[in-house]
């Protein structure tokens, strides 16, 4: 039986009307607790793995983050146009062209999987072997990437269902979603890595698992439903130009999130210089600190789709208070994780290891990680801002030279000169304050513009 067009509006959010704070947070919290949900289950697979099958595979698994990041940015950044276009229209009620950009969307999204599977199994070894990945290291690393891109069509079609309803007010159908998937990821990981003793293979294989199931649920939700962003089987399709702008949007966002990760590439081969040891305790920092960024990231999200919204609706004033009810929360949200972090960071980091020689890794990095956290989530929600606006290029432009290019120039100047894992990770902070100043620039240039361009309208229409 369908769910009933009244249903699917009790989950969603009027964002362009009405108290704006409480929305924003109302929005927000569910977003939240699915980025936490789903990095407590990521927690569990490598707490699974340092506990049963080594410091090797634990130094394994954390190894490839960042080079599948770099993989699959690229279109995990056109969900990000899918989430623009959909708030956008659905707050004009444009049914039409609402219909085909969820359609293109849906197709997009496992023909991107496909791709990637392809990408992941050929090219996972020889990346991961430029990477400088240590030879006790490289087999199980090479595994766990290619059993973990079988699962690239799920994931891809999980993240654009949830772009689609993140844009129509909905994060509270995700979340349940997630919850339900990271259940069975947890129980599978058990089975997989202690029963049967598949170390790495039973983890990649229980997240692809566990994948399918959360794809599976968000696509029967988006079938069932009767409003404007159905999906429909039938109707599936690719619209040119509704493709043509989800790229416009997207790709920009994907591009910066990919050469983002030729950064972190770089970062992660330097740390890879210093042995399984330091990688071991800088994957159990760095995923603590996933919990920190996620919770941020939720409020990049907020912005985003928020100012789509309003933006659709020509609410522009609305636009600037979204903003600044954004960066207060990050803030917030942001110090307040920060320090919880660092005030338990070596009772949080005995949970992924046991061995001291990890454990004072992970500690030195996130001395100057979690610090300045949150000035990262400040620069994120400038991003989202500025995309929901429509303005994708210039936030890609900013950010690739404020950060990613900064990150580059240093390991080859400022690291060289004192390769210390201190100097290395101070990269990252500097970096996040240069760039949020860059786009706070732009963003009150773009917003000036357009003021002039609406008065420049008034002004005429009184004539």
């Amino acid at each position: 039986m369908k769910t009933s067009q009244k249903a699917a509006r009790s989950y969603e959010i009027d964002m362009c009307n009405g108290p704006l704070l409480s929305k924003i947070i109302l929005f927000a919290i569910p977003l939240m607790l699915s980025g936490i949900l789903q990095l407590l289950f990521n927690a569990a697979d490598i707490i699974v793995v340092g506990r049963y099958a080594g410091s090797d595979s634990l130094a394994a698994v954390g190894a490839t983050s960042a080079l599948i990041n770099l993989l699959i940015n690229v279109f995990i950044g056109l969900s990000i146009g899918t989430n623009v276009l959909v708030a956008r229209y659905f707050a004009s009620h444009n049914d039409y062209d609402l219909e085909e950009t969820v359609q293109t969307s849906i197709v997009v999204s496992v023909v991107g999987g496909i791709i990637l599977i392809g990408v992941g199994f050929l090219f996972s070894g020889p990346l991961l072997t430029l990477m400088g990945t240590p030879d006790n290291v490289l087999p199980l690393s090479t595994l766990y990437m290619q059993i973990y891109f079988a699962g690239m069509p799920a994931t891809l079609l999980y993240n654009f269902g949830s772009a689609i309803l993140r844009a129509v007010g909905d994060t509270r159908r995700p979340l349940y979603y997630l919850l339900t998937a990271g259940i069975i990821n947890v129980f599978l990981n058990l089975f997989f890595v202690i029963q049967f003793s598949m170390g790495v293979a039973g983890v990649a294989l229980a997240t692809v698992i566990s994948q399918c199931v959360s794809a599976g649920l968000i696509l029967l939700c988006l079938v069932r439903t009767d409003a404007p962003y159905r999906v429909q089987i039938k109707r599936l399709r690719i619209v040119r130009e509704k493709f043509s702008s989800i790229v416009k949007i997207g790709f920009p966002a994907g591009l910066q999130g990919a050469i983002f990760s030729v950064s972190n590439v770089l970062i992660q081969s330097s740390v890879n210089s210093f042995g399984s040891i330091a990688m071991a305790g800088n994957t159990a920092s760095s995923n603590i600190e996933g919990f920190v960024y996620t919770s941020m990231n939720a409020i990049y999200q907020t912005a985003l789709s928020f100012t789509s919204q309003n933006y659709g609706a020509k609410n522009y004033k609305r636009m600037t208070r979204v903003l600044v009810y954004c960066e207060g929360l990050v803030i917030l949200v942001g110090m307040v994780l920060d320090y919880a972090a660092l005030a338990m960071g070596d009772r949080l980091l005995h949970i992924y290891s046991s061995d001291t020689e990890v454990i004072r890794y992970g500690l030195l990095r996130m001395k100057y990680f979690v610090s300045a956290y949150f000035t990262c989530g400040m620069m994120d929600v400038m991003v989202g801002a500025l995309r929901g606006m429509g303005c994708s290029i210039l936030p890609m432009i900013v950010s690739l030279t404020g950060a990613c290019a900064f990150r580059v120039v240093w390991i080859y100047t400022v690291f060289a000169a004192n390769r210390t894992l201190p100097t290395l990770y101070l990269s990252y902070p500097v970096s996040w304050v240069l760039t949020f100043t860059a786009h706070l620039v732009c963003y009150v240039l773009i917003r000036r513009r357009m003021h002039i361009t609406e008065s420049d309208r008034a002004a005429r229409r009184a004539v």
